[in-house]
């Protein structure tokens, strides 16, 4: 997740266009009853998950410490998680930007069948900031989202609706990669969008659950998810306008998505509701060195991942 603007270094550069991605989209039928979307969606591993988030720390300790736009390990990451998605039958493609004088990449990735005309997309930015690995921020999103688009090919799932990932570059930077992406849809591939999910920074040390507010039928099926499980969620305010979803708000796709928490403080009324510790960060190294494979809580993590697949599920059916 970007800084606020008063924090985060302001860009330099100008964007150039080297893939041109077409858009599609999402809207109409109505999401899956929630029985039926908890029957079909897949449990997605924790261990699968965990295994993507050590690639992604090796990644980082072998290209001095962090996946950052510009920098080696951010296109190792991209490489990484590319392979996975063309080994499971994902029709992927590579988009090219340039921001502070250095080359950024998006990763698209689209599962054929399904409505072109009504896409289901799901996204996360794969970008650390320079000071650590990055693996909660956002490793966490990265990596389940990953992990869903393997269990769709592993289901041989075929959705009345098409589905489509993104993993953004150039996130840390005021959301660059994403804004690029959607800056350069037609009016008509921006139609066809008809829901962007966020995931970013899900899998926080001190969590809690956070669900976006911005569309109401996508807000209702997270919290119907964990409803199911008997956790209670608030809305979320601390990143609102501060990651990927707010190119795709600002262009008017429907967009939500879930969140952790990053450096507000935990209260003790929500200690009380989610369990951690009252007084302290959601994530005390947030943009740290500390950013590591160790900064993840599995529990989070776990329902968080299975909420993507959840999601998908409900509203791609």
């Amino acid at each position: 997740m970007k800084l606020p603007f008063s924090r985060r270094t302001a860009l330099v550069g100008s964007i150039s266009l080297v893939m041109l991605l077409t858009g599609g989209s999402i809207a109409g039928a109505a999401p899956a009853p929630e029985s039926a979307a908890l029957a079909a969606a897949p449990d997605i591993p924790l261990a699968n998950v965990k295994a993507h988030l050590a690639q992604l720390q090796s990644i980082a300790t072998a290209n001095g410490g962090n996946r950052a736009h510009g920098r080696t390990g951010y296109k190792a990451s991209l490489d990484y998680v590319k392979a996975k998605l063309d080994a499971a039958g994902f029709t992927t493609a590579v988009q090219q930007f340039t921001s502070s004088g250095r080359t950024g990449y998006n990763l698209v990735a689209d599962w054929p069948g399904g409505d072109a005309d009504h896409v289901v997309m799901a996204g996360s930015h794969l970008d650390s900031v320079t000071a650590g690995a990055g693996i909660n921020d956002n490793g966490s999103g990265s990596a389940a989202v990953l992990e869903t688009a393997l269990a769709v090919s592993r289901a041989g799932y075929h959705p009345a609706k098409h589905l489509r990932f993104a993993w953004w570059g150039a996130e840390e930077l005021g959301m660059v990669g994403s804004r690029y992406y959607v800056n350069n849809l037609s009016s008509a591939n921006r139609a066809r969008i008809g829901g962007y999910l966020n995931f970013d920074m899900i899998g926080s040390p001190n969590p809690g659950y956070f669900v976006y507010d911005d569309d109401p039928t996508i807000e209702k099926t997270f919290k119907d998810y964990f409803t199911g499980l008997g956790v209670s969620t608030e809305i979320e305010t601390e990143g609102d306008g501060r990651s990927d979803h707010a190119p795709f708000k600002n262009a008017g796709i429907p967009v939500g998505g879930l969140f952790s928490g990053a450096d507000y403080v935990k209260t003790a009324a929500q200690a009380a509701k989610w369990g951690g510790t009252a007084g302290q960060a959601f994530d005390r190294c947030y943009h740290s060195s500390c950013d590591t494979s160790a900064n993840i809580n599995d529990t989070a993590l776990n329902r968080n991942a299975d909420a993507v697949a959840y999601a998908l599920w409900a509203l791609s059916s």
